[in-house]
């Protein structure tokens, strides 16, 4: 019995001292970057052929073209905007940028946003999904990417939104950076 405590000893203080180190964990670091625009377009009423966007649901007694007072709450805007690899809406699109956002917020302007990238070129095959609150007043906000297809499939991450370019009610760009931190390629995860 003499000889067994020195050594159970030794273990605990072992595992005291290993537990009191702190744990160095190395940062996250993304395994595959993108950097994509989209153009909304919201549909006025007389911009039908160029609109990509559309109110879908307003509150009672507010028009479904025009967007509600204040904070626009309780509308739901539908979109199939075109995706581009610069700032620009006329360089070469490489998607769409298909789903809804619903104004969520009384007294400020956010929404709620879901929608997939669904891309289709020669620099990209497949889809990602996106969903998460969009506090539309602040410079950057991060959604969740949960997902995608082909070149994506069952890719995670976050993305990084900013506002790039606004045109009142009628135009909006978003740069979307995506940084996503769980790449599967078949049969294996890359993380």
């Amino acid at each position: 019995m003499g000889s067994k405590l020195p050594v159970l000893f030794v273990f605990v203080m072992l595992f005291a001292l290993s537990s009191a180190i702190p744990n160095k964990r190395k940062p996250y670091k993304p395994c595959k970057n993108l950097v994509l625009y989209f153009h909304d377009i919201l549909y006025n009423g007389k911009n039908a052929a160029n609109a990509t966007s559309a109110i879908v649901a307003a509150p009672e007694g507010v028009s479904l073209t025009k967007l509600a007072p204040q904070s626009h709450f309780g509308n739901i805007i539908v979109f199939d905007d075109p995706i581009t690899l610069s700032h620009s809406l006329s360089s070469k699109q490489v998607g769409r940028a298909q789903g809804f956002y619903i104004y969520d917020t009384k007294n400020t302007y956010t929404s709620w946003l879901s929608f997939t990238f669904v891309l289709n070129s020669t620099h990209h095959q497949g889809t990602i999904t996106f969903a998460g609150a969009d506090p539309i007043v602040a410079k950057t906000r991060d959604i969740s990417v949960t997902g995608g297809t082909g070149d994506f499939f069952m890719h995670r991450g976050i993305a990084t939104i900013t506002t790039d370019a606004f045109e009142g009610e009628a135009y909006f760009r978003l740069g979307v950076y995506i940084k996503f931190f769980e790449c599967w390629r078949i049969g294996r995860v890359i993380s």
